[in-house]
């Protein structure tokens, strides 16, 4: 027996590896690009499996319309289950960024399923014919894209909801640790390390909730469009059945969008989609930027707090520790911010009936969903494992001349600013150069200036 099988279409034919079941659209997709080096088999299933359960639901929907029948119908849905069920993630080989509107993403999986339909069944059954009948890429692609994105973004406004947990316990612990407060970079008034740490997890408590709003948006699709929002090729009564199916299968309460017209050339709701990603990453990336700089030193920087230690810091340097964790969710932040850009361009440049180039906003939210999604545990660890260096961080407090806003307070603000000059002057506590000055006594600076009274 040989080691292929070959396949013709109206460009010629193509030998196939015999243990595939893929065909050859496939094939032709694969050398059509390999820009990224990424296929969807090892970066792409989320996307897939939408595209699997769609079909499904798509194979049931024209049964009951009599347009296909009950043994192929239970075929199709037999092997798109195995595709949910992850018995063929190997077997697609398409790049996560293709030209050509997509097709051979979605040819991919209508070869799989038409093929492993047709070893279930013992009888031919067609990828296009049979596995996409009634459909078209232009509109099955961008539904699955809206079943992602909406899986996607709750799935990480849950962890979000765990690391807010996380990061609010965290300020617990830390409540009665006074610290100094800054602003600009600058000495400011005392707060409690507690207090900080609790504003981090309103952010990151509130990219649950932007994330959420955003995955709502995704729950109408613009499926029954076909090829340019006709509906050509759909036989009747077919939206009455297969959104009802498609809510079954995926849990998703889905409907058809208002305009199928709308649902295929416009894409400004992947813009909102985008932004709920950037969001995240990016209070992810300002809470670590916050972590490096009250980590710095420790004994030259700040030091207010130590954060886990994951790797060493240096080849040369025995000792230093870096802190690896928050500048890993910064750079992340970067790619998912220049990913925003990615997708605004894309979804600007839509021509006419369609927008083609929906393989760019696959790529940017796959990437996004898998750094975020892999990356949050650690970030929670490193955020569980903060000690605070409380001397130090009571030390910076009492020192700080912007308790001088203390003394502007309560006997005026020209009083404040003469003992703020004289403490700098003199190179003196707020405290001391109010005494020094016979502005308060000792006892009264004591007890006006008592830093773990201040916030």
């Amino acid at each position: 027996m040989s080691d292929y099988r070959v396949e013709k279409d109206f460009l010629g034919e193509i030998k196939i590896p015999q243990e595939t079941w893929y065909g050859i659209q496939t094939i032709r997709g694969v050398g059509a690009s390999q820009a990224t080096g990424n296929t969807f088999s090892s970066h792409g299933m989320e996307l897939i499996k939408a595209i699997a359960q769609i079909k499904i639901a798509e194979a049931r929907t024209n049964c009951q319309l009599g347009a296909l029948s009950e043994k192929m119908a239970k075929a199709i849905e037999d092997a798109g289950l195995e595709i949910l069920r992850g018995e063929h993630d190997d077997m697609f080989p398409v790049d996560i960024l293709t030209g050509g509107g997509g097709i051979s993403i979605h040819m991919n999986v209508n070869e799989v399923i038409a093929n492993r339909a047709t070893a279930i069944l013992g009888e031919k059954v067609h990828p296009n014919t049979h596995v996409n009948m009634g459909q078209s890429t232009n509109d099955v692609l961008p539904a699955a894209m809206l079943i992602m994105v909406n899986r996607m973004l709750n799935d990480l406004a849950d962890e979000a909801d765990e690391t807010a947990k996380v990061i609010a316990e965290k300020s617990q612990e830390l409540a009665d640790v006074v610290k100094l407060g800054r602003t600009c970079l600058q000495d400011a008034v005392p707060m409690s390390l507690g207090q900080q740490i609790g504003g981090w997890a309103a952010n990151v408590s509130r990219q649950a909730q932007v994330c959420r709003e955003a995955a709502a948006e995704c729950l109408q699709l613009p499926l029954g469009a076909t090829a340019i929002g006709t509906g050509s090729g759909t036989h009747a009564g077919y939206e009455e059945i297969v959104f009802e199916e498609l809510s079954q299968i995926t849990g998703l309460k889905v409907s058809q969008c208002d305009d199928l017209f709308d649902g295929l050339q416009n894409a400004d709701h992947y813009l909102r989609f985008s932004a709920a990603f950037k969001s995240l990453a990016a209070a992810y990336s300002k809470i670590s930027r916050d972590l490096r700089f009250m980590s710095s030193g420790p004994r030259g920087g700040i030091g207010e707090i130590t954060i886990p230690s994951v790797l060493p810091g240096s080849s040369i340097m025995p000792g230093k520790i870096n802190p690896t964790v928050p500048e890993l969710m910064i750079q992340i932040y970067f790619i998912v911010a220049g990913n925003d850009v990615a997708v605004s361009m894309a979804a600007e440049q839509g021509e006419l009936e369609l927008n083609v180039w929906e393989a760019v906003m696959i790529k940017s939210f796959l990437e996004n969903y898998r750094m975020l999604k892999t990356s949050v545990g650690l970030f929670r660890d490193c955020v569980a494992g903060i000690k605070a260096n409380e001397d130090e961080c009571l030390r910076q407090a009492e020192n700080s001349i912007a308790l001088a806003a203390i003394v502007s307070a309560k006997l005026g603000y020209e009083v404040g600013s003469q003992v703020a000059h004289k403490a700098i002057d003199d190179n003196m506590s707020v405290k001391e150069a109010a005494v020094a000055l016979g502005i308060l006594t000792k006892d009264e600076a004591d007890e006006l200036l008592d830093v773990k009274k201040l916030y």
